[in-house]
């Protein structure tokens, strides 16, 4: 399944979204989000919704990608700008590996990222 949020950023940049987008700070960015506890590089431990998870955190194309690698549903979102065929726009897309689940799961999720949304209009644009 897939989720999205978009936020108008029109002089956001990739790189500025890979600079500030660290684990140390995800909680700033995302209120579904509560805690770091351990912060190495591209490797961490956070305190989430959903319980304490391992992230990931990697550079791509546009922004940062984060997996919780542990993640019964193999949780992924990305956070990018600077691509057709909104250039001026961040998109925060997330995914599970299932077709379908659990209504409340559903809606935390959307929770997840709306709270994204939130956090970057606030953050980068606010």
């Amino acid at each position: 399944m897939e989720f999205f949020a978009q936020v108008p950023a029109p002089a956001a940049t990739p790189e500025q979204l890979q600079t500030l987008l660290t684990i140390a700070d995800l909680p700033r960015w995302c209120a579904s989000l509560y805690a770091v506890r351990r912060a190495n590089g591209q490797r961490g431990e956070i305190e989430t919704l959903w319980g304490v998870f391992e992230v990931t955190r990697e550079p791509i194309r546009g922004g940062v990608r984060f997996s919780l690698p542990g993640c019964p549903n193999a949780f992924t979102w990305s956070v990018t700008t600077g691509l057709p065929p909104e250039p001026g726009t961040i998109v925060v897309h997330a995914t599970i590996n299932r077709t379908g689940h659990d209504p409340d799961f559903i809606e935390s999720i959307e929770t997840f990222v709306s709270d994204w949304g939130t956090g970057l209009r606030q953050g980068l644009t606010g």
